[in-house]
């Protein structure tokens, strides 16, 4: 999904770009980069972060770069940031962005006969930079973000780095965060607030859905106050965001034991522990033992001193061998128990499936599992969350299509949780991963956990509404 920082100060602000950027590495996508401005002008460094750690790559650029504002961002694909040269100035762009209508924009640009893109590898066009034009057609930096922001279908959040400042904007609908923190002397926007206590900010102020400031070493200025409706990805919340991090206020942790404690209100079913399948997992599981007054324990230890995040990798023979070797069986734990443990969700549930069989090698007696959140059976189209292709590669819609001989079926009685439908899937589901059960967690209850109303939530993924 890809995060960004940025960094307004009275000092130096190097250090705290660094590592307030690196604090968005757990977002595990595949490019990183950093930019700053000083008198001389802008000094810019980018990588390929895939196969090796966001520092060890800029631990030595920043020794090379100086200047009291900065922009920093890990990115889905494209190479970020990138500079401009326009009529509104020289700038630094990063953004977090999924445009869906990127080849209408591009023609409508074209038709004014005045502009050119680069092309990424694979012949797309840089996202960041589609933006960078959609400003570029405006008179100010303040009208054009707001005019790319309307004109984007799926979802962007951005930073520009100006002479000015650093202008900070939120997805239009407030589909993904943009947080501003504070500390003596600095202001800082952020993807995550888990960047923030090691850094010594707190937090100021969440951005509402499409507000835009600028933020420079006197304050934060508003440019377009928040508008009503927002779209936030409840996902955040489940998988995606860090334990440590806040949105609108709640807690990923928080969210995360209360997901558990839910599911355990729900479930009658005799086990000897309760255990999550690491890192997301843990918090659901952990709220699931409290509420039952079970043991947490851990049956897999999980090694990351070599080992990536496993859907990182493109190959999936590659992503299936991270997910093997970077979880290590206890077979003490494993041997003639009877355990459930809890994950965040099952997208594809081919790792997963391997997963269980290694519980069964090792001596599991029963293997119970509770998802936090519903089934997945819309392919998520405002966010770069899934490495999936097709949204047929979703195991629900595996299960769907197995069910039905075919796809384009009527997916609202799939979605509705306790309907024959529903339940079929579900058991298709099962007996395909070879599970002694298996129980999703109820959309109501997921909502009820984040404790915003269900019209400020995207539930896309889970059950096809929208508001546009």
């Amino acid at each position: 999904m890809g995060g960004l920082f940025g960094v307004v100060s009275k000092e130096d602000c190097v250090n705290d770009l660094f590592y307030g950027t690196d604090y968005h590495s757990h977002l595990g996508t595949r490019r990183g980069g950093l930019a700053v401005k000083n008198a001389e002008g802008f000094t810019r460094f980018i990588h390929n972060i895939e196969n090796a750690q966001f520092r060890s790559k800029f631990e030595q650029d920043v020794t090379k770069m100086n200047g009291n504002r900065g922009i920093g961002v890990i990115s889905d694909n494209e190479d970020q940031p990138v500079l401009i040269g326009s009529h509104l100035g020289k700038y630094a762009i990063v953004t977090v962005a999924k445009i869906n209508n990127s080849e209408d924009l591009v023609e409508k640009i074209f038709g004014r006969r005045t502009t050119h893109f680069s092309e990424m590898s694979g012949g797309e066009i840089n996202p960041t930079e589609l933006v960078a034009t959609l400003i570029d057609q405006e008179s100010t930096f303040e009208g054009g973000i707001r005019a790319a922001l309307e004109a984007v279908e799926g979802s962007c959040s951005l930073l520009l780095l100006t002479e000015e400042g650093v202008y900070a904007a939120r997805d239009w609908l407030g589909r993904t965060p943009v947080v501003i923190g504070e500390k003596e002397g600095s202001y800082a926007a952020s993807s995550e607030t888990c960047a923030f206590p090691n850094l010594d900010f707190t937090i100021k102020q969440y951005l509402g859905p499409g507000e835009i400031v600028l933020i420079t070493e006197k304050g934060i200025e508003q440019k377009r106050a928040p508008g009503q409706k927002m779209q936030i990805c409840g996902f955040l919340w489940v998988y995606y965001g860090y334990p440590a991090s806040n949105y609108e206020g709640i807690n990923v942790e928080t969210v995360r034991n209360r997901c558990g404690a839910s599911l355990a209100r729900r479930d009658t079913i005799k086990i000897d522990m309760v255990t999550g399948i690491p890192d997301s997992g843990v918090g659901h599981g952990l709220g699931y033992a409290s509420e039952a007054g079970l043991p947490f324990k851990r049956p897999f230890v999980k090694y990351t001193p070599t080992w990536p995040r496993s859907f990182m990798p493109q190959d999936q023979a590659v992503r299936d061998l991270v997910a093997k070797m970077k979880l290590i069986p206890i077979r003490d734990i494993i041997e003639g128990k009877r355990l459930l443990f809890c994950e965040d969700s099952i997208v594809r549930g081919t790792q997963l499936k391997d997963t269980i069989q290694r519980l069964y090698d090792f001596g599991a007696k029963e293997v119970h599992m509770r998802p936090a959140c519903p089934p997945l059976t819309y392919g998520c189209k405002f966010l770069n969350f899934s490495r999936s292709r097709s949204e047929l590669d979703l195991a629900a819609r595996t299960a769907i299509q197995a069910l039905e001989g075919k796809d384009g079926v009527d997916l609202d009685k799939y979605s509705t949780t306790g309907s024959e439908k529903y339940e079929a899937m579900v058991e298709n589901i099962r007996e395909r991963l070879k599970l002694t059960t298996l129980r999703y967690q109820r959309l109501e209850d997921l909502v009820e956990a984040i404790g915003l109303p269900k019209e400020k939530v995207c539930t896309y993924c889970w059950d096809g509404s929208e508001i546009k």
